[in-house]
């Protein structure tokens, strides 16, 4: 409360004096008493002249009873006794986790959260993408690469939950391998130099066991051979299949390029693999023991496939691939290297290393890999064998017949796409249809295309994800305008396909077949070869993705 032009001050009183003509003083009587100063004194000091502002100031009365003193809130301590047998409740509905599988399972040794370890026992681990990118995982000393590649499919939202697998690169050394799905990842990290490039990647592999679905691709008949009396007479198709059950028998021959010791020549050897190890032979191809020279154990051993092997080894062709003792580091000089004639004999090679190694725990981990849910019922199919697709006639009135002669489904694949030419032309010439799109360029959003990727690194990226029959990836080409390219892989191969644009009609299509089969768009041409392998040796089964983390 303010009164201009006046001073105000309050002092303890129980007598009332009042002058309300003059206003010199006023005294008020009550529980406080306010006296109000004459304000026709000027501020000495003041420079302006102005009247200086009055003051209040509030002096309590001294009570003759005072009030009782008031009881602050402390704190309740609520005994656990009292809180057992009482179920919390609330009135609005529990809401579930909409994102269940970002939470790590119960029995998961994958540990997520907050950025410090859980426990003191986890270790950290940072896994790569294909882009360079990485992702850190506090995990216990347990996990698996199964583990670990479970979590890094649900925190990166991939569309499928197989077909994954965590890599050991060594990039300086041209060095790599697919962790197997029960090798412990800290103990593998314990084995590499300190100060290194060593590391990780997360990335598709879809042949960890494709040599359990087609043994006869992975392992020639020239390459097999009896070790022991016990399987003498036996057929080619049946010591693949004791390999494949029992990683015992049959022993691997062939001839390979070796490395030779503090040398950069390389010599042609022959040599053996057997449970006991691996051998080569000092008089040709001799089998006898005298000539037998040993070379590595089994037990303790890791095989690596070589990128780049003739601009860092100098090795006459590119199928390259090395044996080292896990539990040594890796060093350049420690490292056997080794060369095959082409690709089918150097996947045979690696893929007997790997069954004579873990023997029966790779049929446990196929057979795991089979158990686990697929994305839908109709892609599970299609990864099937190519025998399940036939080809069928839906025109007469008793329903749908399988076609047995091969010139009729020839006939009616042709009529297929034609049929399907047709249909496409009249939804693109609606009149509902936006002007402004462009159906020509819907192949750019899709997974399967890899920009202006060049031959070379086309056929890297299909040999990274496992050269299984029907993984493919469009691209750009590079030595014709306007054109793109199909690479798919078959039989261990990449085929390189032309795909050629062309005008019908005042239309632009594309087309592989001169013409005979024509696309409106990319998109179409991927989707008609999934299901009519047309022109293709095999229909189109696995896109070459990559995921970022």
């Amino acid at each position: 409360m303010n009164f201009a032009g006046s001073d105000c001050s309050v002092h303890p009183t129980a007598d009332i004096s009042t002058n309300p003509i003059t206003g010199d003083l006023m005294e008020v009587q009550g529980q406080w008493m306010e006296v109000f100063e004459s304000s026709d004194r000027r501020d000495a000091g003041g420079q302006d002249g102005l009247p200086r502002s009055s003051t209040l100031t509030l002096t309590p009365l001294v009570a003759e009873h005072p009030p009782p003193p008031v009881l602050r809130s402390q704190p309740l301590v609520i005994r656990r006794s009292r809180m057992q047998g009482v179920e919390l409740s609330s009135s609005v509905p529990s809401i579930p986790n909409p994102f269940p599988e970002l939470c790590s399972p119960s029995q998961s040794s994958v540990l997520t959260g907050s950025p410090s370890p859980p426990r003191s026992d986890t270790h950290l681990i940072k896994v790569f993408g294909e882009d360079s990118h990485s992702r850190s995982l506090w995990v216990s000393p347990r996990a698996t690469a199964r583990d670990v590649c479970r979590m890094l499919v649900q925190t990166a939202h991939c569309s499928d939950q197989e077909n994954w697998a965590l890599i050991e690169l060594h990039p300086g050394l041209g060095l790599e391998r697919v962790l197997e799905d029960h090798e412990v990842v800290v103990k593998v990290q314990a084995a590499w130099p300190p100060e290194g490039d060593t590391k990780l990647q997360f990335r598709k592999n879809y042949a960890k066991y494709e040599f359990f679905r087609k043994p006869m691709l992975f392992f020639p008949e020239h390459m097999i051979s009896d070790s022991a009396d016990v399987t003498k007479g036996m057929t080619s198709a049946e010591l693949i299949q004791n390999l494949l059950q029992s990683g015992t028998c049959p022993e691997i021959q062939g001839f390979l390029h070796v490395r030779e010791p503090s040398r950069k020549a390389w010599k042609k050897v022959y040599f053996f693999l057997r449970r006991s190890g691996l051998y080569c032979s000092t008089k040709g191809s001799s089998k006898e023991p005298r000539h037998l020279q040993y070379v590595a154990d089994l037990e303790d051993l890791n095989v690596y496939s070589i990128t780049n092997s003739r601009k860092l080894y100098g090795a006459p062709v590119d199928f390259t691939f090395c044996v080292k003792p896990s539990k040594d580091r890796i060093r350049a000089q420690d490292l056997k290297l080794l060369c095959a004639e082409n690709e089918q004999t150097r996947t045979c090679w690696t893929s007997a290393f790997r069954l004579f190694k873990c023997g029966k725990q790779l049929q446990c981990n196929y057979q795991m890999s089979l158990s686990a849910p697929r994305r839908t019922e109709a892609v599970s199919q299609r990864c099937g064998s190519d025998a399940s697709l036939v080809a069928m006639d839906f025109s007469g009135k008793a329903g749908g017949r399988v076609i047995q002669n091969a010139w009729e489904a020839q006939s009616a694949e042709r009529e297929e796409g034609q049929a399907w030419r047709r249909r496409e032309a009249l939804r693109w010439s609606l009149p509902n249809l936006s002007l402004g799109s462009s159906p020509s360029s819907v192949h750019r959003t899709q997974p399967w295309f890899h920009g202006g990727a060049s031959r070379k690194q086309a056929q890297r990226i299909i040999e990274e994800q496992g050269l299984v029959d029907g993984m493919f990836l469009i691209r750009e080409s590079q030595q014709h305008s306007q054109c793109f390219v199909l690479s798919l892989c078959h039989k261990l191969n990449t085929k390189h396909y032309l795909v050629i644009p062309c005008e019908e009609a005042g239309r632009k299509y594309y087309t592989m077949d001169d013409g005979l089969t024509l696309f409106i768009d990319l998109l179409q041409l991927v989707e008609f070869h999934q299901i009519n392998k047309g022109i293709l040796p095999v229909c189109l089964k696995h896109p070459c993705i990559c995921v970022a983390l």
